[in-house]
């Protein structure tokens, strides 16, 4: 088994760090042991790997990188499994309802919608993995909580869905023989308001939580603003039924809990 991953972001470093076999990692940056998209030996890579996994996200203009440099010779690759990891955002805004792997796709970023619909036709071997807020170690509402004032925006009915990286891993690793190709959210059981989330780390911190504030009064960037414009339910039953995944943390609150514990030491 040789993985090789395109990109090495927050969540595809830790798989990567769990992949059984060797790896071979491509950056945005040359470094010892590293490739760059650019690389004239990335396409020997591709065709060596047995695994192959894509983080990278569509570029300004709304094209994959990866697809754009290297489709073709992704597309004939001979690995037995590869993956990319695309957004729930693609699902738009859902009234707070449930979405699910064949609810229609209207999200507002198209370039992300374009990549996660061309790569699930580039190869037989494909997985695309739909991901919401990703949470973890060094990267949650308690680290944020520690290094700055966090709004905590007072939006009754607004919901969101998150999953914890480990469990992101996991069900990426148990497709390697379970499921088959295809398309997959990963999220975890509970759906929640960003509010209660904030809440609940501030008091494992033994902080008060911060004051509810309305979006107008939050003065949000306008990246910020558009997130609370979406509000659905991400539904993880093909997760849980195809891959066999039992998720270690099911709710946003065992899963900060273990950020906390790994924060203390």
């Amino acid at each position: 088994m040789h993985l090789l991953v395109l990109g090495l972001g927050y969540t595809a470093s830790r798989f990567a760090a769990d992949f059984p076999g060797p790896i071979t990692a491509v950056r945005s940056r040359p470094g010892p042991g590293v490739l760059t998209l650019d690389d004239p030996a990335l396409p020997a890579a591709i065709a060596g790997a047995s695994h192959i996994l894509s983080s990278v996200p569509p570029a300004a203009d709304g094209s994959d990188p990866v697809l754009a440099m290297h489709g073709a010779a992704l597309a004939a690759a001979p690995a037995a499994w590869l993956g990319y990891l695309s957004s729930t955002g693609v699902y738009g805004d859902a009234g707070g309802a449930w979405v699910d792997e064949a609810s229609p796709l209207r999200g507002r970023r198209s370039g992300r919608m374009a990549a996660d619909l061309a790569w699930q036709v580039l190869h037989p071997a494909v997985r695309v993995f739909r991901l919401p807020g990703i949470y973890g170690p060094g990267r949650s509402a308690l680290d944020r909580l520690k290094h700055g004032p966090v709004a905590r925006i007072d939006l009754p009915g607004h919901v969101f869905s998150r999953v914890h990286v480990d469990d992101i891993v996991a069900a990426m690793l148990a497709s390697f023989e379970a499921g088959g190709p295809g398309v997959y959210n990963l999220a975890d059981d509970e759906p929640a308001p960003g509010e209660a989330v904030t809440a609940h780390a501030a008091r494992l911190l033994g902080q008060e939580p911060p004051p509810l504030q309305s979006l107008d009064a939050a003065n949000l960037s306008v990246m910020g603003r558009a997130f609370y414009g979406e509000n659905r339910r991400v539904a993880n039953g093909k997760m849980t039924r195809d891959l066999g995944v039992t998720l270690r943390y099911p709710d946003y609150r065992a899963g900060l809990a273990a950020c906390f514990v790994e924060m203390m030491r």
